[in-house]
Parts: structure tokens; sequence; C-alpha cells
């Protein structure tokens, strides 16, 4: 598996956003040219032709570029384009190494520490009472000292 994302998906990705930006601007660009001519029925006919196809092109541009950049991010198989769930978990990766580095980051700044199997580990207070009779060190729960039987 590589945890980097090959150079045609990274260049649909970026098509695929390319295409949304164009399809975003000649989609508002039909409002754009409506208030310029607003009241203006002159030539009504051909504008509106050409501002319809501006319209419903663009919105077609801003559809096809998602999925086109969806594919690029996940890959055919991590996007549902092709159903091979090995190859999906290859095409994702990169973005499961990431989630996974995220959240090492995340514990790693909340001060958590993971222990072996990947637990996190609680740190206990050990409080422990020194013996009035001998000093020997004793669990803050032991009723007799544990060196001299002494009670506690």
């Amino acid at each position: 598996m590589s945890d980097q994302i090959s150079e045609e998906r990274a260049a649909a990705y970026y098509i695929g956003g390319i295409m949304m930006v164009v399809g975003v601007l000649s989609f508002f660009s039909v409002f754009i040219t409506g208030a310029m001519h607003f009241g203006d029925f002159s030539n009504f006919e051909e504008r509106g032709r050409s501002e319809m196809l501006r319209a419903f092109g663009g919105m077609g541009l801003i559809v096809l570029g998602g999925i086109i950049r969806g594919i690029g991010a996940r890959g055919l198989a991590g996007s549902g384009v092709i159903l091979d769930p090995k190859q999906a978990r290859e095409d994702l990766e990169p973005y499961s190494r990431m989630a996974g580095g995220m959240l090492k980051d995340t514990l790693n700044e909340a001060d958590i520490h993971l222990g072996s199997g990947n637990v996190p580990t609680e740190e206990k207070v050990v409080v422990k009472v020194r013996c009035s009779q001998c000093g020997h060190l004793n669990s803050e729960t032991a009723k007799f000292c544990e060196e001299c039987g002494a009670k506690q």
C-alpha cells in the first residue's frame, strides 16, 4: 500500500475542482447579465437561450466536476465506481493513515499516551503511609504494617 496519491488521481482532483469553479462562474454569470439587462427586452429570445445554456451548462459542470474530483480524491474503488473492497482499502489508505496521524496528534495534545495494545493507560497515584513504629512504607489502605505488624 502506498501512502501517496498517484499523479493521475491528483490531476483528476484538480481538473474536477477547476470544472466546478468554471461551472459556478458560468451559473452566476446568468444573474449578472440578467441584472445588467434588466428591463431591456430587445433580443430577448437569443439572450434567453444563451442564459439558459450557461445556467444548465454551469450546473452540469458543477456536478460533473464534483464527480471527477471525488474519484480523483478517493480513487475508482474508494469512491464506489468499482466494487472491489481490497482496492478500495488501497485507494483510501492515505486518508486512513492521515486520520490515524490526526488522532495521535490529538491524544498527544491532550497528554494521553498509548500503552500496549493501543489502549490509553491511566496513571494511578500511589500513596504510601510510613509506619509510626518502624518507618516502613505501606499502602494507604493497609490496616497493619507490612513489616512489623503494628496497627496503622
